[in-house]
């Protein structure tokens, strides 16, 4: 009973939270802000718009060719048009279920190119670790670009810089002290936290044994060249976000990065994000909100459109398996 609680409630609360974020930015937005807003929606121009989702598909494609990296050490060669087509069904299935998607990956690699279950997941879990380094990499990338503008944000709103070295210092001492911990400790929780912590290592250690080490970094950096340059061209939608720079953008990309991960597909949260990151570099409300959900509508429906061709075309291109 306690199970199944706690997987409703991981499936309805982000949901319940985008839903709240839109209802939240729609009472906060005057009549005529929102008139404005979707005037630029309307009036975006689709070249740039279809140059976003074409980076997408092309950034799907290049994960799909990845995922055969690791694949192949384990002894499987999928198809590429299968492995695309099962990632963009994952990625549709997200935007309903958190991270069901993966589970969808997995099973449907076992079902249409005979990969085990766990070795599926397994090198599932992998990309993931990868993308969260990436992220990390990319925000690292980002504060010593920006650290004037974003030191300078964070004291006007009360978190001045000896806080923050507090903080992180505070966070250093604490993950030392909990690894030691996990380290030494004999208790069933900390022998399994264990486990999964030396199997994400083995995992990220495996790339650099795999045979073909230098293409799976080399698609690992074209696919989140691909995830920026999504939201860089969107700048030309909006007459006002013309002038700015990549450096800035990657302010906005690492909030809705960060943005997407608390609610469905970003849902809400996501333009809130970006607008609230662009207005640091003097970007109305009216410009930063129409930015966001035209890089939201635009993401959503590349989602949406391919991710339901490829759940119709993935069983009928496999029908012998």
């Amino acid at each position: 009973m306690k199970t199944t609680l706690t997987k409703i409630l991981k499936t309805l609360l982000p949901i319940a939270l985008g839903v709240f974020l839109v209802l939240y930015w729609y009472y906060s937005t005057s009549e005529e802000e929102i008139k404005q807003i979707i005037f630029y929606i309307k009036n975006a121009d689709l070249l740039w718009v279809g140059a976003s989702m074409i980076l997408g598909i092309l950034g799907h494609i290049s994960r799909a060719i990845r995922w055969n990296c690791l694949l192949q050490p384990l002894g499987y060669r999928p198809k590429i048009i299968n492995n695309t087509f099962i990632i963009l069904m994952a990625y549709l299935t997200n935007l309903g279920i958190p991270r069901a998607g993966e589970i969808l990956r997995a099973t449907a690699l076992t079902t249409y190119e005979g990969v085990p279950f766990d070795k599926g997941i397994g090198t599932i879990i992998t990309e993931r670790v990868i993308d969260v380094i990436m992220l990390l990499l990319v925000i690292l990338i980002t504060l010593l670009l920006q650290t004037d503008i974003i030191l300078g944000y964070l004291d006007n709103i009360g978190i001045p810089l000896n806080k923050i070295l507090l903080l992180l210092a505070l966070a250093v001492l604490f993950g030392i002290l909990f690894l030691v911990f996990i380290k030494k400790s004999t208790k069933p929780f900390a022998v399994r936290l264990k486990s999964f912590l030396k199997g994400l290592s083995d995992g990220v250690l495996s790339i650099f044994k795999m045979e073909k080490k230098w293409a799976f970094i080399a698609h690992t950096v074209f696919i989140w060249a691909c995830y920026i340059g999504m939201l860089w061209v969107i700048k030309f939608t909006v007459p006002e976000t013309l002038g700015l720079t990549t450096s800035e953008l990657l302010v906005a990309f690492v909030a809705g990065s960060l943005a997407m991960m608390f609610t469905n597909g970003g849902i809400g949260l996501y333009p809130l994000a970006i607008s609230k990151a662009l207005a640091i570099y003097g970007i109305s409300k009216v410009s930063g909100d129409a930015y966001g959900w035209i890089m939201w509508i635009a993401q959503t429906l590349m989602v949406v459109v391919f991710g339901a061709i490829s759940f119709l075309l993935l069983p009928l291109l496999n029908r012998n398996r």
